[in-house]
């Protein structure tokens, strides 16, 4: 499996890329297409693209595919495993990606998608690049035994994300709207909640459980997969 892991890893970072810019291809010629002064600024528009978690989740995915697809390509010929800081970056990547499948699936796949995006661009980042990153959990060789302090470094970035979006969101004008505020996702605007802010912090820890839980899975995974290797080259040795 190390043999090709690392061109699949490759192989995904690469259409993970071109889903991500053609979306983004598609905002800004939405943009360019609006009539209104708020719909047609596009530096608001870029703005507001890279503030969707699922692009970020994307991207992170990206860079690890990308450095973790190298590593293996380089240490292919022994028997080490991954580093700390890339175990550390793929339990990241994957637990946002996981969970960005999630919500979509159970929240988000039946809001119209018009002129932000279109159903591949859509399908990939939210279907296909999950379920990679989730093979890769189980799957991936070389992989490090980590500590489960990995789960606190993990759930940093979602705290950071949710805060940012909070604050930001009565600072932009909805470039579809006009409204005097702009939520990248429904579930996090209180003027469509029932139960407005109320409401709003019941889907954000609820989602912050289902990181924290799917961090934890990602980890334990990791663990177990890391002492049957250890125990496997174990009896080799001795054999």
């Amino acid at each position: 499996m190390t043999t090709w892991w690392p061109y699949l890893r490759l192989l995904a970072a690469a259409l993970a890329l071109v889903a991500i810019l053609r979306q983004l291809t598609l905002a800004i010629g939405s943009a360019r297409a609006a009539e209104t002064p708020w719909g047609s600024h596009v530096p608001t528009v870029i703005a507001n693209f890279f503030s969707y978690f699922t692009i970020l989740s994307n991207l992170s995915c990206v860079v690890a595919l990308v450095l973790g697809g190298i590593w293996l390509l380089r240490a292919r010929r022994d028997d080490s495993v991954e580093p700390v800081w890339l175990a550390t970056l793929f339990a990241c990547a994957s637990t946002y990606i996981i969970v960005t499948g999630i919500v979509y699936n159970v929240l988000l796949r039946s809001i119209p998608i018009a002129g932000i995006s279109d159903v591949w661009t859509n399908e990939t980042l939210h279907v296909v690049i999950p379920l990679v990153l989730l093979a890769d959990v189980f799957l991936a060789p070389r992989r490090r035994f980590p500590p489960w302090r990995t789960i606190g470094v993990v759930v940093m970035f979602p705290i950071l994300w949710a805060v940012y979006t909070m604050f930001r969101a009565n600072l932009v004008t909805g470039p579809a709207t006009g409204d005097p505020w702009w939520y990248p996702y429904p579930f996090l605007d209180p003027h469509l909640v029932a139960g407005g802010y109320a409401g709003v912090a019941g889907y954000i820890v609820a989602i912050a459980l289902v990181i924290t839980a799917v961090a934890a899975g990602v980890v334990w995974i990791g663990r177990r997969r890391s002492r049957d290797d250890s125990q496997r080259r174990s009896s080799w040795q001795a054999g």
